[in-house]
């Protein structure tokens, strides 16, 4: 059973992300991810083990994002592409604020530019 507060957190930022434009969830393989037009901007990980990961596409910061001490990049080689996996124990507090700008910021990098233009810095 996950933990409340990172069960609470996974489902603020699934919330956040399903408010950009043509944003829709979807489960391929298992996961939880969202997707625009057929396009995943992020991973949403509650794995069995009472962790929660969230990878994202970060092209602009993903070097300030892996200084972190809970990131890395992501496997499968996606890291060499700018996405970078960011995981939280069940006595993490995960920075919300912050993981929101970078989900963001995966949607820009991943969204057909008319839509990613509706989405400014800032304003979700």
């Amino acid at each position: 059973m996950p933990t409340s507060r990172l069960a609470r957190a996974r489902r603020a930022l699934l919330r956040h992300a399903l408010r950009h434009p043509e944003s829709h969830e979807d489960h391929p393989w298992g996961e939880d991810v969202v997707k625009v037009r057929g396009k995943i901007f992020v991973f949403l990980g509650m794995p069995p083990d009472d962790r929660m990961s969230v990878t994202v596409k970060l092209p602009e910061s993903s070097s300030v994002a892996l200084m972190e001490p809970f990131a890395e990049p992501s496997g499968y080689g996606l890291g060499r592409a700018g996405w970078v996996t960011l995981t939280f124990g069940p006595d993490d507090q995960p920075p919300i604020g912050v993981l929101c700008q970078w989900i963001d910021e995966s949607y820009r990098a991943v969204a057909p530019r008319r839509l990613a233009r509706q989405i400014l810095p800032g304003s979700m």
